[in-house]
């Protein structure tokens, strides 16, 4: 059996208290790690072009106000 198998299946058999709580950990931490990554794209510059071409396209006008 695969770690991925067997942590499916220790969720699987969580009381319902507990998969809340499993719940609002796991959207914590994947928010922490969402930011990390971001963090990291935007020191690396991965994301230079798309905000240029942002730039660009508002400056062309292609933007609307939110």
């Amino acid at each position: 059996m695969s770690r991925m198998e067997r942590i499916t299946k220790e969720i699987e058999q969580l009381a319902p208290e507990e998969l809340t709580a499993f719940r609002e950990w796991f959207v914590h931490f994947d928010a922490i790690a969402w930011d990390r990554q971001f963090e990291s794209d935007v020191n690396t510059g991965k994301l230079d072009e798309a905000a240029a071409r942002a730039l660009r396209d508002h400056s062309a006008g292609r933007s609307t106000k939110l």
